[in-house]
């Protein structure tokens, strides 16, 4: 797929906007992770990323944003990119969540 078919023109678009490298051209997406669309986990995700202002594009594969249009979810789920230079970054981060969560979880079973 070409840089080109992304919608990560220019700063009017997106927040946190997406960077640019010396030559003012957008850096290339990175694939991130595959998320179901039917519960919240994609849009909690796409929150945590942009609230740690890490740029976010998604893509619906297999027609998805068909089902997206028609029923308001995907049912071939979400693909989350975000820029190749923040990719660990944003790996980290909802690697550390994921640990918080698991965290949390085990908390609430130790108090039933």
């Amino acid at each position: 797929m070409a840089l080109s078919d992304w919608n990560i023109g220019g700063k009017d678009t997106q927040d946190p906007p997406w960077p640019r490298t010396e030559e003012n051209k957008p850096i290339p997406p990175a694939y991130l992770r595959h998320l179901r669309s039917t519960d919240m986990e994609a849009e909690i995700v796409i929150n945590l990323l942009t609230a740690a202002e890490i740029p976010v594009v998604t893509q619906y594969p297999n027609g998805g944003a068909f089902g997206k249009v028609i029923l308001g979810f995907s049912g071939t789920g979400i693909d989350i990119y975000v820029p190749v230079t923040r990719l660990e970054e944003a790996k980290e981060l909802l690697d550390s969540e994921a640990s918080f969560e698991e965290s949390d979880s085990e908390d609430e079973q130790n108090h039933l």
